[in-house]
Order: C-alpha cells, then sequence, then structure tokens
C-alpha cells in the first residue's frame, strides 16, 4: 500500500482489518478497527482530514477527501461500494452508498440510510436515516426494512471476515 505523511501528518490505520497493495492513503487519515480498504481507493488527508470508523468497507477505486481544514467523517459498519466518491461529507453508522455514487460538500447520510448506485448527493443534502435514495440529484423512494437491516448486517460482516482473515492470510501476488 501506499502510505504518504503529508505535512508531519500520517495516517493512523486500526487493527484487524485489511489495506490492498494498491490503495493509496495521504496524511490527516484515521482508519478504524478492522477496516476493508480495496485496491485503488485513494484516501486524502493532506487539505482535511478524513475518519473512517470500525468495521467499515471501502471498496475497489473510491475516491474520500475533505475541503481544507475540514472533515470527512464515515461511521462504523458501513459500506462505500466500488468507485464511489466521497467528498467532505458525513455518513452515519451502518449507512450504504452504492457503486459510483457521489456525495458531495457538508451532506449528511443518516443511520441506515442507502444512497443507490450512481446516485448524486448534492451539498448540503440530508438523507434521514432509513431512507433509500436514488437518482441524480438523490430523491428519496423508500424506508429501510428490517429484513433489510438483517441482510446487509449479514453482508458487512463478511467484508470484517474478508478483511480480518482471508485476505492477510490468503492473498498472494503472483505476477
Amino acid at each position: 500500500m501506499a502510505i504518504y505523511e503529508f505535512e508531519g501528518k500520517r495516517p493512523v490505520i486500526g487493527n484487524g482489518g485489511f489495506v490492498y497493495p494498491e490503495a493509496t492513503i495521504i496524511g490527516d487519515v484515521t482508519i478504524g478497527e478492522e477496516c476493508y480498504i480495496g485496491a485503488g481507493a485513494v484516501i486524502r488527508g493532506d487539505y482535511g482530514t478524513v475518519i473512517i470508523g470500525n468495521r467499515t468497507a471501502i471498496e475497489e477505486n473510491c475516491v474520500l477527501h475533505a475541503r481544507p481544514g475540514e472533515i470527512l467523517k464515515i461511521g462504523n459498519d458501513v459500506t462505500v461500494g466500488h468507485a464511489a466518491i466521497l467528498h467532505n461529507c458525513t455518513l452515519d453508522d451502518f449507512c450504504i452508498i452504492g457503486m459510483g455514487s457521489i456525495v458531495s460538500d457538508y451532506a449528511r447520510v443518516g443511520e441506515w440510510a442507502v444512497v443507490g448506485e450512481g446516485a448524486v448527493v448534492k451539498n448540503k443534502t440530508i438523507i434521514e436515516p432509513g431512507q433509500i435514495v436514488v437518482g441524480i440529484p438523490a430523491k428519496p423512494v423508500a424506508q429501510v426494512n428490517e429484513d433489510y437491516k438483517k441482510q446487509w448486517t449479514h453482508f458487512k460482516s463478511i467484508y470484517v471476515d474478508l478483511a480480518r482473515t482471508r485476505l492477510v492470510s490468503g492473498l498472494k501476488k503472483i505476477g
């Protein structure tokens, strides 16, 4: 992995997780325990601060960045899908950000909320807890139910297990 100190600020990576060698982590970044950081992810704490909670998955090719002197904050047990872009926003615990989505400056995605694939959560938008939003711009279409929470709790545990055990011991570069 490419981990860079920037102007005296070093990333802090919690125990029990996995960061792909092809991920890039720069500066004022804190990654919690048992997290999964996918190949090609870029997490930039050069201008601002990036904080990622425990058991969170940042999948392949995501880009995370904060404005100068500000914070991008991600809670615990969050899933950020492949190629999502997060900029200076807040994601509460258990939320799900779909593949290719964008969550922009000062937006907040509430606990257990879901941002559908390819959606754009515009500047300063508040997604209420448990809302499912889709589209450009993202608009509410449904509420998360208990079956959905059970299903996603299971999926999230698979990523934690992948990060904690299988990748650490089973990933072998062959080329």
